[in-house]
């Protein structure tokens, strides 16, 4: 590796190297590398080699949990994993294995990740253009796979440059909490008059509420267990179906907790993850991206060991209002689940978009019916229990428009064009300013509303197909999964699949 000394710094500084990490990561002794002893070597007139600084990029492949896969790791005690030690053959040609092998691929990303430094202008004796000749198709596999195969990246140190894009460019990122990851590092952000520490200008807490980074872990065997979890969900390419796990917990357990899990008080919140606990697989649910779009709760969980996407509102957050963040949230989620044949779960508690001068600012709107096009496009089988919540146009997202999906409600389940709150006030205007007594007759005719707003009155008109017993629910998803099983279809992989 770097010597001696760079591995001691590597150790000091609380990381593992390139190769424990690699072998932390994978199934015991499954390692099989490609390519270990590349490097730049010098030799002496009689061509005897005197000295040679390995490549910084170890790859080959291995097995996770029995299946093979694709790793691909950065060597920072070389140069700090910048390309002025890499040999740019074997990050590409580790892209391409996986791409062509049809495998997944995890990236092991610290320092640039492949990019160059400023001393590369003096070692390669020459500026290098971006992308100039020859050199775009390492960047068209780095996005290109996430339309064909699980791609899970990893950011264990200062990731910077095209080692931050890297670590995007993937379906599922991970980072440990001494890490970072920006575009350009406190050095070159200092000259915009920014002063800030590593931690301040990238660190976990900064790219996972931002969505730069799905999750974040206090260490490196906690990223590895969580890559390897992720992957137990997915098929290992496009061009599979996503495996089914041994399950021994009940399908038809019914939580006797679910009948007082909403309050009766609309005004009061409460807690959506024991909820989703009570209805899948024991222990199945893995949360992803808990920091970003909070509104909305994504992850992957079982059902009698058939692994979906489960999407739940969040009634802590903005009361479970869809924000430009959480509709960029769904849409990509939604997209995820279609590029690997993953039936669809949604537990809706959602009163409508975000409101106000600062969703307006952040386009919520646009962001939403985005979010839209991606569930009315996707074609994986899908199944709403609605909760709580269902009103105005993000009311209207709760399923795809053009297909036939199973819906369930819940007798605590509430809806409209718009809540009855505040649409009162404009909807009867005229009768409550010409009225005796405004209060009372707002009251009046909120009562009168109250009664028609019920469940039961959609039901009769099979405005909505059933209300069920909340008890019921994990019963009722097993069957969709049981259902879902025959009808998820394979194919070629889309050019409009999965986007970073």
């Amino acid at each position: 590796m770097g010597g001696v000394d760079k591995v001691k710094r590597q150790h000091d500084q609380g990381r593992l190297t390139v190769r424990e990490r690699i072998d932390k990561l994978i199934d015991e002794n499954s390692f099989h590398e490609i390519g270990a002893i590349s490097g730049t070597a010098e030799y002496d007139e009689n061509s005897e080699l005197k000295h040679l600084t390995p490549a910084n990029c170890v790859f080959g492949r291995g097995r996770v949990d029995g299946r093979t896969v694709v790793v691909v790791g950065d060597d920072f005690t070389v140069r700090g994993g910048s390309a002025d030690a890499s040999i740019s053959a074997k990050p590409l040609m580790a892209e391409e294995m996986a791409h062509d092998f049809r495998l997944p691929i995890i990236r092991v990303i610290e320092g640039s990740g492949g990019g160059g430094s400023v001393k590369t202008i003096e070692t390669r004796g020459a500026a290098n253009l971006p992308g100039g000749v020859g050199g775009t198709r390492w960047y068209w596999f780095t996005t290109a796979n996430m339309a064909r195969v699980p791609v899970v990246a990893l950011g264990l140190g200062s990731v910077a440059g095209l080692g931050a894009a890297r670590l995007a460019a993937s379906h599922y990122s991970v980072m440990t909490r001494n890490s970072a990851m920006f575009v350009a590092g406190p050095p070159v952000v200092k000259r915009l008059g920014q002063d800030l520490t590593k931690q301040e200008l990238g660190g976990a807490e900064i790219q996972t509420r931002a969505g730069g980074v799905d999750d974040a872990v206090e260490t490196e065997e906690e990223a590895f267990e969580r890559a390897r979890r992720f992957l137990s969900y997915l098929p290992s390419s496009v061009y599979d179906l996503p495996p089914t796990a041994a399950c021994s917990d009940d399908p038809e357990r019914a939580e006797e907790s679910l009948l007082n899990a909403v309050p009766r008080n609309r005004r009061q919140v409460y807690e959506m993850r024991p909820i989703i606990d009570s209805v899948v697989d024991k222990g199945s649910f893995f949360e992803v991206n808990a920091n970003f779009g909070r509104p909305i709760i994504t992850g992957l969980a079982r059902f009698e060991g058939r692994a979906v996407l489960l999407l739940a509102s969040d009634p802590f957050h903005y009361g479970g209002s869809w924000t430009a963040e959480a509709c960029q949230k769904v849409a990509r989620w939604v997209d995820f689940a279609e590029t690997f044949h993953l039936p669809v779960v949604y537990l809706m508690d959602c009163p409508g978009f975000m409101i106000g001068l600062e969703a307006e600012k952040s386009a919520t709107i646009r962001h939403g019916v985005r979010a839209m096009a991606a569930v009315n496009q996707s074609t994986v089988p899908w199944c709403t229990i609605i909760v709580r919540n269902a009103f105005g146009v993000a009311g209207v997202v709760h399923q795809p428009a053009n297909r036939y999906s199973m819906r369930y409600a819940w007798p605590s389940a509430y809806w409209g064009s718009l809540p009855l709150e505040g649409g009162i006030e404009a909807a009867y205007r005229a009768d409550i300013d010409g009225s005796d007594d405004p209060a009372a007759k707002l009251k009046e005719i909120e009562n009168r509303l109250n009664k028609l707003r019920s469940p039961f009155r959609s039901a009769e008109k099979f405005w909505v197909e059933e209300v069920i017993d909340p008890r019921k629910t994990r019963s009722l998803l097993c069957e969709f999964a049981r259902l879902a099983e025959p009808i998820r279809t394979v194919g070629p992989p889309s050019n409009m699949s999965t986007r970073p």
